[in-house]
């Protein structure tokens, strides 16, 4: 697996972080949680990170500290237990940053607090991680509709708008430029060593439906590792609730233009080759070939077919209209603070420093 053909090592302890920032997923909470405790091969800790909301903290404190001492109905997990406030500005970036400077494991694992894992899909991860020449691993995140089946306008080119694995990816296990960050696991030092997620991309509640931290961390991983392997691992699964409302037109629209506005954030700290290189393939092979099923489909009389082919061109005017506004707008007011622009040490500003004894 490895471009160099170093020698596999022993696997790595896995630390799992799910950051969470609502009591509205109290269930989904507590179900992501089982499914942690679950796995064949264990997690060595489970940090839960909360988001800026002191209710919330409160109450999974309590919930997981009475289950210890047999005062609640539930039961206490058998994987060590951490809980803890997002230490950063609020928002996913910063909780994840809390997690991994937090994390005792050499690899950490993100997991959504509104998904659940299959049993095998650490021992998955640890299993690519005895190559030392990989830094990251992501898996296959499976879509829970809430309706209970597929939109029959939704098309599977666009399941990244719920946060699931899209057609386009390669089958089975393979290099990619980046992994998508609900379901993924990155070699603790090589995060720390390029600063962590930058702080100023990707979700802050309240605001729109960003994207694009994950990809931005492992461009510059690759960057400042060049042997870096990444790998997506399609045996690694996850099921991931998609609610009513993201079912919607309207909200397949707004994530579309908002993954423009993000992709024109990460082209701003790592450039267009990087930050487009694989959306160029996925918009002139992909997004064709699927209008073009749609076409078919609709020509056969099937259900959905001339939806999915509308929806596909409208996601890409939407997400070209992000792009462009993003673009103009990061030329009219550079980035600064907490944008992502890289500091003078190749570290994202807001991100979570190395640790002393960490390469930099």
């Amino acid at each position: 697996m490895s471009a160099a053909g170093e020698a596999a090592g022993p696997a790595p302890r896995i630390s799992v972080v799910v950051c969470v920032h609502t009591q509205d997923r109290w269930g989904d909470i507590l179900a992501a949680v089982e499914s942690v405790d679950g796995q064949s091969c264990p997690a060595h800790e489970l940090l839960l990170v909360v988001d800026h909301h002191p209710a919330l903290l409160a109450r999974l404190r309590e919930h997981f500290g009475g289950a210890r001492a047999g005062a609640s109905t539930a039961r206490a997990p058998a994987t060590p237990l951490r809980i803890m406030a997002n230490s950063g500005p609020r928002g996913l970036s910063a909780g994840r940053n809390t997690g991994i400077a937090e994390a005792r494991g050499e690899v950490v694992a993100f997991l959504d607090d509104d998904a659940v894992a299959e049993r095998d899909w650490l021992r998955h991860f640890a299993a690519a991680y005895a190559d030392p020449a990989v830094m990251a691993v992501g898996g296959r995140t499976e879509p829970v509709w809430a309706s209970g089946r597929r939109p029959a306008w939704f098309p599977e080119e666009f399941d990244w708008v719920v946060g699931c694995t899209y057609r386009g990816l390669p089958p089975g296990t393979a290099r990619v430029r980046n992994v998508l960050g609900g379901n993924a696991s990155f070699r603790k030092a090589a995060v720390e060593r390029v600063g962590g997620f930058a702080v100023g991309i990707g979700r802050d509640a309240g605001r729109r439906p960003l994207g694009g931290e994950e990809t931005e961390l492992c461009i510059r991983i690759s960057r400042s590792l060049p042997d870096a392997v990444l790998l997506i691992d399609d045996r690694s699964v996850i099921h991931h609730k998609v609610p009513a409302v993201r079912e919607r037109f309207g909200y397949f629209r707004s994530r579309a233009y908002a993954e423009g506005l993000s992709k024109a954030l990460v082209s701003r700290s790592v450039g267009a080759r990087d930050g487009l290189a694989t959306e160029r393939r996925y918009t002139t092979r992909v997004l064709p070939a699927g209008v073009l099923r749609g076409v078919r489909d609709a020509a056969l009389g099937r259900a959905g077919g001339a939806g999915r082919a509308g929806a596909i061109v409208a996601g890409v005017a939407a997400a070209a209209a992000g792009y462009a506004w993003g673009t103009l707008r990061a030329r009219r007011r550079p980035l600064t603070g907490k944008g992502v622009e890289e500091r003078a040490d190749g570290a994202a500003p807001g991100a979570v420093p190395a640790r002393e004894g960490t390469a930099a």
